[in-house]
Protein backbone atom coordinates (compact mmCIF):
# COMPACT_ATOMS: atom_id res chain seq x y z
CA UNK A 1 0.00 0.00 0.00
CA UNK A 2 2.74 2.81 -1.29
CA UNK A 3 -0.62 4.54 -3.10
CA UNK A 4 2.03 4.63 -6.29
CA UNK A 5 4.44 6.59 -4.55
CA UNK A 6 8.28 5.50 -5.26
CA UNK A 7 9.68 5.10 -1.94
CA UNK A 8 13.14 5.23 -3.48
CA UNK A 9 13.33 8.65 -2.45
CA UNK A 10 12.29 8.17 1.26
CA UNK A 11 15.39 5.69 1.35
CA UNK A 12 17.74 8.39 -0.06
CA UNK A 13 16.74 10.65 2.49
CA UNK A 14 16.98 8.80 5.56
CA UNK A 15 20.42 7.69 4.05
CA UNK A 16 21.75 11.23 3.83
CA UNK A 17 20.44 11.96 7.24
CA UNK A 18 22.00 9.20 9.06
CA UNK A 19 25.18 10.72 7.22
CA UNK A 20 24.86 13.88 9.10
CA UNK A 21 23.85 12.59 12.47
CA UNK A 22 27.19 10.89 11.85
CA UNK A 23 29.09 13.61 10.55
CA UNK A 24 27.27 15.76 13.44
CA UNK A 25 28.43 13.57 16.27
CA UNK A 26 32.28 13.52 15.01
CA UNK A 27 32.03 17.29 14.94
CA UNK A 28 30.90 17.25 18.30
CA UNK A 29 34.12 14.98 19.26
CA UNK A 30 36.11 17.69 17.62
CA UNK A 31 34.44 20.30 19.64
CA UNK A 32 33.21 22.00 15.79
CA UNK A 33 30.07 23.23 17.00
CA UNK A 34 28.89 25.54 14.48
CA UNK A 35 29.66 22.15 12.04
CA UNK A 36 27.63 19.78 14.22
CA UNK A 37 24.91 22.61 14.38
CA UNK A 38 24.88 22.89 10.68
CA UNK A 39 24.79 19.36 9.88
CA UNK A 40 22.14 18.59 13.09
CA UNK A 41 19.78 20.66 11.36
CA UNK A 42 20.55 19.49 7.61
CA UNK A 43 19.82 15.80 9.11
CA UNK A 44 16.30 17.08 10.42
CA UNK A 45 15.26 18.47 7.31
CA UNK A 46 16.28 14.94 6.08
CA UNK A 47 14.20 13.57 8.02
CA UNK A 48 11.28 15.34 7.50
CA UNK A 49 11.55 15.18 3.66
CA UNK A 50 11.19 11.25 3.97
CA UNK A 51 8.65 11.30 6.63
CA UNK A 52 6.18 13.46 4.15
CA UNK A 53 7.12 10.92 1.45
CA UNK A 54 5.99 7.80 3.61
CA UNK A 55 2.74 10.07 5.05
CA UNK A 56 1.72 10.73 1.31
CA UNK A 57 2.69 6.65 0.58
CA UNK A 58 0.57 6.13 3.49
CA UNK A 59 -2.50 8.22 2.48
CA UNK A 60 -1.74 10.73 4.44
CA UNK A 61 -2.17 14.70 3.72
CA UNK A 62 -0.13 16.08 0.62
CA UNK A 63 2.44 18.70 0.85
CA UNK A 64 1.22 21.96 0.72
CA UNK A 65 2.73 22.72 -2.91
CA UNK A 66 0.57 19.65 -3.83
CA UNK A 67 -2.55 20.61 -2.92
Amino acid sequence: GSNGVDLTEAARQLQQAAHDVRVAFDCLALDELDRAHTHAITARAAVDAAENVLRVALGGQRTLSEE
